[in-house]
């Protein structure tokens, strides 16, 4: 990470009661908002940022010590099918985590609309935020590299398969796995 210049920065932990995590844009409703298909243990998880070239290149949780022996392409749990099975798409420059419980915590979606937009639009380039004071529950926000798009996010299994963490990639760095280019073929 020194040589490509990563700076690796946590920004707090995330409160995941159900284990069932939603990553998406904040700021885009109407899509439901799905949690991925797997599920972690529930917990308190620390949120960290890779940045390179002065933005967000990725976003991880983190749910346990070592490296990953193997990735997986995180999917969406979905009621239909739809062509976003793979990634979330990002209108606003801005993504977040959450657990799925924190979308129901309002009774109002209207008002978690609003409070989503209001931290959104009022973070520096990463926040994480509570919508209710005394409420466990918390919000992962930060930018998203280059912008608006379409993120996919990876987990990152040990050995037996387990997640040691959970990767959105903004796109900032080529050849993140450390893999040579093919340029020219």
């Amino acid at each position: 990470m020194a040589e490509r210049k990563i700076i690796v920065t946590t920004i707090g932990e995330l409160e995941l009661p159900t284990g069932e995590i939603v990553a998406c844009d904040p700021l885009i409703t109407g899509l439901g908002r799905p949690a991925f298909s797997r599920k972690v243990r529930p917990g308190r998880y620390p949120v960290v940022l890779l940045e390179a070239r002065g933005r967000v290149a990725a976003a991880v949780l983190c749910f346990g010590p070592g490296l990953p022996v193997r990735w997986e392409l995180a999917t969406f749990a979905r009621d239909r099918p739809s062509a976003y099975e793979f990634e979330f798409i990002v209108d606003d420059a801005v993504a977040s985590f959450m657990d799925k419980s924190v979308l129901t915590m309002m009774s109002d979606p209207e008002e978690l609309d609003d409070y989503l937009a209001d931290v959104a639009c009022f973070r520096d380039r990463f926040v994480v935020d509570s919508p209710i004071d005394g409420n466990p529950l918390n919000i992962a926000m930060c930018d998203t590299g280059w912008g608006d798009g379409a993120y996919r996010s990876f987990w990152g299994l040990d050995g037996a398969g387990e997640p040691l963490l959970l990767m959105t990639d903004f796109e900032v760095l080529e050849n993140a796995d450390g893999r040579e280019s093919n340029q020219g073929n």
